[in-house]
C-alpha cells in the first residue's frame, strides 16, 4: 500500500513539473514566433514589432486558455465571416466564438489577412510600417480592442523587448498594395502534426548589406550605419547572433544607436600599435573598435576599469608594453618621493632613566615619585615650564 502510495505521488510530481516546463516567458515567445511576424510583414505589411505585441498581450505570453485550446494567438472572434473552425471561450460575453486554427502559422497568416481585408484597417498601410506608435494607436481607434490603453500595452510590449528590430529587419522587402486592389492569396499546405514550433525559413535583410567588408588589426569589420539591427547584421553575414555581440564587446542586441564598427571576427588581445592618442567624445569602447583590441585588455594595459572615462588627448596603450611602462612610471614616481619626515626626538643619554608622563601627573608628583627635585627635571630636560603632556618621556636620573 504504502509503495503504491509513493508511485503516485511521483507520477503527480513528474506531471506538475512537466505543466510547470510548458510555461512560456515574453522572451520565449519571441523568439519561437518572430520568423512568422517577419514573414507576415513582408507579406501583407503588417509591423512585425505590432504583430508580436499583439501577440504576447492576446495569448499571455503563450499561455492563455485560449491559444492552447485553438491557436488563435490574436483573439480573433469568428463573426459571419468566418467559415472555417472555431472555439467557445468567455471574454465580453460567456461562450463567444473565437476562430480556431491547426497551427500558429495560420492564425498568423489569418491576422496579417484580416487586418489587410478589412476597410476599417485600411488607413493603417498608409503609415510608415516601422512607426509603431502609430500603429497601435491606430489598432485602437479603428475598433480592435475595447481597452482603451490597448496603445500603452503594445507600446509598452515594443520598447521593453526591443521588438521594433524584427520590423526594420523586414522593412525593406514590405509588401506595397494600392487600396482597392488588395486580394488574399492562398494558404500555404498545412504543416505535418500541427507542429507550429517548426516555423517556415527567413532571409532577413540588412540595412548595411551594402557595405563593404574591411579589416582592422587583421580582423574582419562592416561600418553598420544608425538604425540597423545587429540580428540583421548576424543573418545577412551568417553568424551566430550571441557570438557577433562577443566579438563587439556588446551585452545585449537590439537597433544601432549611431554608425558603428561592427566586427565580423574575435577581435585581437593586442593593437598594431604600441599607444594611441584619444580623440575628443571618444570613449574607451570606440578606441577598441577603432584600432581592432578586445575592451577587456585595453583596459587591462592601462590599468583602467571597466566605469573608467577618459578625455580627448589621453595616451592609451595597445598591448603589454602599456602595463611596463605604467609600472616603470609609478616606479620611478615612488623613487623621486622625498624620504618621509620622521618627527625629531630627544636623543636620550645612556643609562639616563626615563620616566613616561601618565594623565594628571605633574612635575611636583614625578620628582616627589623619584626623590629629586623639580629644578632638577627642569634642568634634565631643558623644560622652559613646567607644563607636561601626556606619554611625553622625561628624563628622571642622571
Amino acid at each position: 500500500m504504502i509503495k503504491n502510495i509513493f508511485q503516485l505521488l511521483i507520477i503527480t510530481l513528474c506531471g506538475f513539473t512537466n505543466v510547470q516546463a510548458q510555461v512560456l516567458t515574453p522572451e520565449q515567445y519571441i523568439d519561437k514566433y518572430k520568423a512568422l511576424a517577419i514573414n507576415e510583414m513582408k507579406r501583407m505589411g503588417v509591423p512585425a514589432a505590432i504583430t508580436l505585441a499583439q501577440g504576447l498581450l492576446e495569448t499571455e505570453n503563450g499561455n492563455s486558455d485560449l491559444v492552447k485550446k485553438s491557436n488563435n494567438h490574436f483573439g480573433i472572434k469568428c463573426k459571419s465571416s468566418w467559415t472555417s473552425e472555431g472555439v467557445a471561450h468567455d471574454d465580453d460575453a460567456p461562450g463567444e466564438c473565437f476562430r480556431s486554427y491547426k497551427d500558429a502559422e495560420s492564425s498568423y497568416r489569418d491576422h496579417s489577412n484580416y487586418l489587410r481585408g478589412n476597410d476599417r484597417y485600411a488607413s493603417l498601410f498608409a503609415l510608415d510600417p516601422t512607426d509603431y506608435k502609430s500603429w497601435a494607436k491606430g489598432l485602437r481607434k479603428a475598433g480592435y480592442a475595447t481597452n482603451p490603453k490597448y496603445p500603452d500595452i503594445l507600446i509598452k510590449n515594443i520598447e521593453q523587448y526591443n521588438l521594433q528590430q524584427y520590423s526594420l529587419v523586414a522593412a525593406g522587402e514590405t509588401l506595397k498594395v494600392e487600396p482597392g486592389k488588395y486580394q488574399d492569396d492562398k494558404e500555404p499546405p498545412a504543416s505535418k502534426n500541427g507542429d507550429d514550433s517548426k516555423v517556415p525559413a527567413i532571409i532577413e535583410t540588412n540595412p548595411s548589406a551594402d557595405a563593404a567588408i574591411s579589416s582592422i588589426n587583421g580582423h574582419k569589420y562592416i561600418l553598420a550605419k544608425k538604425g540597423t539591427s545587429l540580428l540583421a547584421i548576424a543573418s545577412q553575414n551568417d553568424i551566430d547572433l550571441s557570438k557577433l555581440l562577443s566579438y563587439n564587446d556588446l551585452d545585449n542586441d537590439g537597433i544601432l544607436p549611431s554608425d558603428q564598427i561592427i566586427f565580423l571576427q574575435k577581435k585581437s588581445k593586442t593593437g598594431e600599435k604600441d599607444y594611441c592618442i584619444v580623440h575628443p567624445q571618444q570613449s574607451l569602447y570606440d578606441v577598441s573598435q577603432k584600432n581592432g583590441i578586445q575592451l577587456q585588455y585595453l583596459l587591462a594595459y592601462n590599468q583602467l576599469g571597466d566605469k573608467a572615462v577618459v578625455t580627448g588627448g589621453t595616451k592609451l596603450y595597445l598591448n603589454s608594453t602599456g602595463e611596463t611602462q605604467q609600472a616603470k612610471a609609478v616606479k620611478e614616481a615612488v623613487i623621486a618621493l622625498p624620504p618621509p619626515v620622521v618627527p625629531a626626538s630627544k636623543p636620550v643619554t645612556k643609562g639616563n632613566r626615563i620616566h613616561e608622563v601618565q594623565p594628571k601627573e605633574g612635575l611636583y608628583a614625578i620628582a616627589k615619585k623619584y626623590q629629586v627635585t623639580v629644578q632638577q627635571l627642569r634642568d634634565w630636560n631643558s623644560l622652559a615650564s613646567d607644563d607636561l603632556k601626556i606619554g611625553q618621556q622625561i628624563i628622571v636620573s642622571k
